[in-house]
């Protein structure tokens, strides 16, 4: 079976929106945990933009998945080790960086209650170049579907 095209306007919609949550989370980069937690506010901010942005990676990552045939995924923490197996993402960048983001996002669905300013604070001054390295992969897909073996259209 082959490959089914990509829906660019949608992949790219995504990656914008990528875009949009790493630009307003990196007014935090530069804070200590001590300035970002004298306003409520930047926990909830950051939260949702670092949520925002991983559920976007994973709607992403779904989207290529579902255009290769054999390869739904059970649940999210399934999506790397499948984007690896197919080439999308390089083995260490899955099995790094990749899990730990699938991971994550359902600890913030599922257990939001437990995670705090310093755990949020933490993510976003050590994991965001993760994100933008993820987008990288997509755009080179974006920019040469043929070479990871999806037609134009």
């Amino acid at each position: 079976m082959r490959k089914l095209p990509l829906n660019k306007e949608l992949i790219e919609e995504r990656l914008k929106f990528i875009e949009q949550s790493l630009l307003s989370l990196e007014r935090f980069t530069s804070q200590s945990l001590t300035e970002f937690e004298k306003n409520f506010d930047n926990f909830r901010i950051a939260y949702y933009d670092l949520y925002t942005a991983l559920e976007a990676v994973l709607d992403i990552s779904s989207h290529i998945l579902s255009r290769i045939p054999g390869n739904k995924p059970r649940s999210y923490k399934d999506i790397p080790q499948l984007l690896a197996r197919n080439k999308i993402v390089p083995d260490k960048f899955s099995e790094e960086k990749l899990v730990k983001m699938a991971g994550y996002r359902n600890r913030m669905t599922h257990f939001y209650h437990r995670i705090d300013s310093e755990e949020i604070h933490k993510i976003i001054s050590l994991h965001l170049n993760d994100i933008t390295e993820f987008t990288r992969f997509i755009i080179n897909i974006l920019k040469n579907p043929k070479k990871y073996g999806f037609p134009d259209k």
